[in-house]
């Protein structure tokens, strides 16, 4: 017997998506699908079969799908606008799309498959552009603007035919407009793109402006600085959160200068960001206050031996 997440489910792999379980009722992968875009399949037995068990609600993954959503919503309870939006009176994230569709000389890309989310909001689908891969975007920090999100290699949507009920809203996803998604107009593709990886951390030490560090010192921080740049993608934080460590220890001792150190640090993270484009870069925010705990935790720990780094902060998901 088919149910109504079934039959939506299923009408999403007719599409060619990749899909998974989210938790009945919710937006987060179902418990023992946190690799959900490796465990996303485009098999309708499978997903029959699956959604026999319960009214899961359903999760596209975004690259295997081939796949850009653009995510407009609308403000949270007590959430206003900033200021610059205030004065054009762009009041959700489709009004400030508009107004961005304008100011570039584009007109509104609406023709395409869109969703109505939850709490009246719209899912944009795109096909993903040959070529590039795009990263996932929130807000207007490296995104599009206030209430806009993007969704690509590393992202997941909720699916039309779910029901969320969450705090800040409860409703269904439903189709309004059923299109077959268009491919991402090539203004959107260059705004998404990532920006050029940052300079390497070798040519950061050696352009430290007014400093010279010792060879001992040197050699310490570009060791570390490195290791955290080829950071594999789950480990980023692990790995910045050490390093910061092992260097405080460092700071502490008068080997290295700390603002030294955290410049050097701050430009290996943004270089692991740009290497792992299919995850949600860290923000500066969030680069900064790794390396300020690592390093309070070296300058105050014993005097530097192998020895394990406190926790890390949780890794950043998309």
């Amino acid at each position: 017997m088919t149910t109504p997440t079934m039959r939506a489910a299923l009408a999403a792999v007719t599409r060619g998506w990749y899909i998974f379980p989210l938790t009945p009722r919710g937006k987060k992968p179902l418990r023992g699908f946190t690799d959900w875009e490796a465990h996303a399949t485009a098999d309708p037995d499978r997903i029959a079969a699956f959604w026999t068990h319960a009214p899961y609600n359903i999760g596209i993954a975004c690259g295997p799908s081939n796949l850009v959503v653009i995510d407009l919503d609308i403000p949270k309870p007590g959430e206003h606008p900033p200021a610059e939006h205030a004065r054009d009176s762009a009041a959700c994230g489709q009004e400030v799309f508009r107004l961005l569709c304008e100011r570039r000389g584009q007109p509104y890309p609406g023709d395409t498959l869109t969703v109505r989310t939850r709490r009246g909001g719209l899912h944009l689908y795109y096909t993903a552009p040959a070529g590039v891969r795009l990263r996932n975007t929130a807000g207007s920090k490296g995104g599009l603007g206030w209430l806009i999100d993007t969704r690509a290699h590393g992202g997941y949507v909720v699916a039309a035919g779910s029901y969320v009920r969450q705090r800040d809203g409860t409703g269904p996803y439903e189709i309004i407009r059923d299109a077959p998604p268009v491919p991402l107009p090539a203004w959107l593709t260059e705004a998404l793109a990532p920006a050029p990886p940052p300079a390497p951390c070798g040519d950061l030490l050696a352009n430290l402006p007014g400093r010279r560090l010792s060879r001992y010192g040197e050699t310490a921080l570009r060791s570390e600085a490195d290791r955290v740049a080829s950071a594999p993608g789950g480990s980023r934080n692990y790995a910045l959160n050490l390093a910061a460590f092992n260097l405080g220890q460092l700071v502490t001792r008068h080997v290295l200068p700390e603002q030294v150190v955290t410049a050097a640090l701050t430009r290996a993270a943004e270089l692991a960001n740009h290497r792992h484009p299919e995850l949600t870069p860290n923000s500066p925010r969030e680069i900064a206050a790794v390396i300020t705990s690592g390093l309070r935790a070296g300058m105050t720990a014993q005097p530097r031996r192998r020895k394990a780094a406190p926790a890390p902060p949780r890794e950043n998901r998309p």
